[in-house]
């Protein structure tokens, strides 16, 4: 919400000295986010002032029409006579005012402003346009001023409105009364004790009848409260928008329109609450508030024709729907150039509906984005009365005595506040009284409870955000000041550190980013989209996911049931801006529902602790948690240069990965072929890990399916892998010092013949166990297939090292080892030794 200082101070009187950054520190310590005090019209210095021309001449023979004019400008250039300017609008006449730059300004962007000969005559200034002073926007010609705007030679800084200053607040979901000058005025006068003048508090009509003027119903209460309408007819749509108003909109972030649309805006950013304005002429009938019916579509302002929701709630005449409350208009009732007839709707929606319905069809606009933080219940009369008494004054309309007022609200109840109860939430020793002295300050109706000690305060119309006794605890406390709250660190109990769980997180973070991987942060949420992008079957539990009450993104209605999705856009994003060599982790939770638990979580009170049923209904509630770490990879794994050749990513790298993963918990990865999306049925591996439980399946590892590829914009060859960290964790050993044996290793290779469709993990662990405890380390360095391996057979090539810690191994030691574990790969594998 932008918010002119100048606009501000009619309604909060402050004292002459404070400063827009003086206010905007006082309005950060009662809680509002000013982020930036934008100075409007600094950049501008010199005179400027009033001008009335006088006389203009057409020039001829340019390749644009060009007029020299003479143009009074009074005793503002110190000698009364007109001033020569060249001019190349064509929007005034003689005897218009206008707005005039003398020799000696600055305009904005640092235009300096001096006489010179142009076009052959001597200028002498300029007469200036909105945009060139940064006003507003207009692309229609130069400044036109009204009559009797001011005399020739005025200073046009002030009655412009030049120079202002702006605060620029971040409104949050709760202060949704932030969202105009008079929140934020009321938010002012409070802060520096001085009187708040309300711009809603404006003579009423007085009528018998509620529903007197335009006939109209509201279908169920629930969706709206309250639905005002006021006509107003002989409303000129020529008139124009007064400059003031212009100017003030343009301030707050709004373009000029036209004048009946001016106002509404100008209304809503005064008093908070949106308004629409139709043209009566093309209105059908009585106005009916309901919700949508399945099917029904409409033609919106921005002429796009939209399939409506039952959760819409909608705006409807005899014709069918003409408006969706609160978000946008129809363009069939749409006010237009010829409009005289004006009618004026105000009206409490739902908040929880238009925030749906603003997301559902992607249309946020200035009244959403109120109605969905919570509008004023009360003000609606006000604000459609303040709007046609504009329309009368600016555009010559009448206003029609008749008022349709329909208020279907019930009245708020009190909330019961112990006098003492901010003051121990705050740890302050607030002065008697300050908590009954401070909600009125904001509204609040206060009463004394018999008892002495207790306050019944009924919440203002306008903080539809104060319901419990704490809500009003954060008010007394945030204007008593927060500075005021004494600092007390807390004092960490000694003897505590990290728990296993997080060494190991982060032990795996350090892994994984030294072996090249980079780690990311993605949001739990997928969709159907992303599941079918995985190639999931219909029965695989992984499509079994907890879908939310109120998403953030009707595509990504769902909680994780794995982290790939995330991943691989955030790959994707990668590679789409140009890095083609990437490496992504992420550790996170994934969410799995518990077989029959209740569809939401019961709501704790915040008044005290949960019973422990309640805690064990929450715990019933809760989905199962278990934490993932996963990565991919894609492009070059080993880069080109002087050095040699490079080396691609494959699917081996990905299980490199795991076993990084077993590395950091203290376990062993044992790898063996399989198919399970979304990897390729043929390069897919099966990981487990081995513990005091045994072989544990932790995850899988591999290239991606083509088809996962295709799905998510992924380059080919795509290569991921994913554990269940948990069960890593269970398996891991707690990591022991190593021992350094100080006596030397004796290396032994060995080629072994198998069928080609025996795995080398097989072999390997076959080599592993015969060796016995002398065996150091082993390491496959060949694989060869050809004539010599013969058909349907490989050649595996391995290392094996050996060391004792006691002694030096004797060539008959190493040999018996190196015998021991060739007749334990025969015996398991059917091996045989390459000759």
């Amino acid at each position: 919400m932008r918010v002119p200082v100048s606009w501000l101070r009619e309604y909060a009187p402050l004292p002459a000295g404070v400063t827009a950054r003086e206010l905007a520190a006082r309005l950060i310590a009662a809680g509002l986010e000013v982020e930036t005090v934008d100075e409007l019209g600094a950049d501008v210095t010199g005179p400027l002032v009033v001008g009335r021309v006088l006389a203009i001449e057409e020039l001829t023979g340019f390749k644009k029409p060009i007029r020299y004019c003479q143009v009074d400008v009074g005793a503002a250039n110190g000698s009364g006579e007109p001033q020569n300017i060249i001019c190349g609008a064509r929007n005034f006449s003689e005897g218009d005012l206008v707005v005039v730059a003398l020799p000696g300004a600055v305009l904005p962007g640092g235009f300096a402003i001096g006489a010179r000969k142009t076009y052959g005559r001597m200028s002498e200034g300029m007469i200036c346009s909105a945009a060139e002073l940064n006003l507003w926007e207009d692309h229609a010609g130069i400044i036109v001023l009204p009559e009797g705007f001011a005399e020739p030679g005025t200073d046009a800084f002030g009655p412009l409105g030049v120079r202002d200053d702006v605060l620029d607040i971040a409104v949050t979901p709760d202060r949704g009364y932030a969202l105009s000058i008079r929140g934020v005025a009321r938010e002012a006068a409070i802060a520096y004790g001085v009187e708040f003048r309300d711009p809603a508090d404006v003579p009423l009509p007085e009528t018998a009848d509620g529903a007197a003027g335009y006939p109209a119903s509201v279908a169920d209460p629930a969706l709206c409260s309250r639905y005002v309408l006021r006509g107003v007819t002989g409303f000129d749509p020529d008139a124009p928008t007064p400059l003031w108003m212009r100017r003030r909109l343009a301030m707050t972030g709004v373009r000029s329109i036209s004048l009946a649309v001016d106002v509404t805006n100008y209304v809503m950013m005064e008093l908070g609450q949106p308004l629409h304005a139709w043209d009566r002429a093309r209105v059908r009938g009585p106005i009916t508030v309901r919700a949508a019916h399945r099917g029904e579509r409409l033609e919106t302002l921005d002429h796009v024709k939209r399939a409506l929701d039952p959760d819409d709630i909608l705006i409807t005449d005899e014709s069918g729907p003409i408006n969706i409350a609160g978000v946008m208009g129809g363009l069939d009732t749409e006010i237009g150039l010829e409009s005289t007839e004006v009618l004026i709707e105000a009206a409490h929606f739902d908040a929880a509906h238009i925030a749906r319905t603003s997301r559902r069809h992607q249309l946020s606009s200035e009244s959403s984005r109120r109605f969905e933080r919570g509008v004023d219940s009360a003000v609606q009369l006000a604000a459609a009365t303040r709007a046609v008494r504009l329309l009368a004054e600016l555009g010559g309309a009448v206003v029609e005595d008749a008022v349709t007022h329909l208020d279907l609200g019930a009245a708020r109840e009190p909330i019961a506040l112990a006098e003492r109860h901010a003051a121990r939430v705050a740890g302050v020793d607030y002065p008697p009284g300050a908590a009954a002295r401070r909600l009125r300050e904001i509204g609040c109706a206060v009463t004394e409870a018999e008892d002495g000690g207790t306050l019944l305060a009924t919440p203002p119309s306008w903080r539809p955000d104060l319901s419990d006794p704490n809500d009003l605890a954060e008010e007394i406390i945030r204007l008593e000041g927060y500075e005021n709250i004494p600092s007390i660190p807390p004092r960490a109990p000694a003897g505590r550190g990290l728990t296993p769980g997080q060494r190991l997180r982060r032990a795996v973070g350090r892994g994984l980013a030294g072996a090249g991987f980079v780690e990311v942060l993605s949001y739990p949420f997928v969709g159907e989209r992303d599941l079918d992008g995985l190639q999931l079957p219909a029965g695989d539990d992984r499509r079994r996911a907890l879908r939310l009450a109120n998403p953030l993104n009707d595509d990504e209605p769902l909680l994780r049931t794995t982290l790939l999705p995330g991943l691989f856009k955030a790959l994707a994003r990668n590679v789409g801006r140009g890095f083609g060599d990437v490496a992504l982790f992420e550790t996170g939770l994934v969410y799995h529902p518990r077989a029959g638990a209740p569809d939401r979580a019961p709501m704790l009170a915040v008044d005290r602790g949960p019973t422990a049923e309640e805690l064990a209904a929450v715990e019933a509630a809760l989905p199962e948690q278990p934490r993932h770490v996963a990565a991919v990879l894609t492009g070059e794994r080993e880069p080109a240069g002087w050095w040699g050749q490079g080396r691609p990513a494959t699917w081996a790298d990905a299980i490199e990965a795991a076993r990084e993963v077993a590395l950091a918990a203290g376990t062993e990865l044992v790898v063996r072929a399989a198919q399970h999306e979304p990897w390729h049925p043929g390069r897919c591996a099966a990981l487990y890990v081995v513990g005091a439980e045994g072989e544990v399946a932790a995850g899988y590892a591999g290239e991606l399916h083509p088809r996962v590829i295709a799905a998510f914009g992924l380059p080919a060859r795509t290569a991921a892998m994913e554990l269940v960290l948990d069960r890593v964790e269970r398996a891991g050993a707690p990591p022991t010092a190593p021992e350094v044996s100080a006596y030397p290793v004796a290396t032994q290779d060995v080629a072994l013949v198998v069928d080609a469709a025996v795995p080398a993990g097989e072999v390997e662990a076959a080599l592993r166990d015969g060796a016995g405890e002398l065996l150091e380390s082993l390491r496959l360095f060949d694989v060869y297939t050809g004539e010599q391996a013969g058909a349907g057979r490989k050649s595996l090539a391995y290392t094996l090292r050996f060391r004792a810690a006691d002694r030096t191994l004797t060539a008959e030691e190493v040999s018996a080892a190196r015998a021991a574990a060739v007749a334990a790969a025969t015996e398991r594998t059917g091996a045989a030794l390459r000759g």
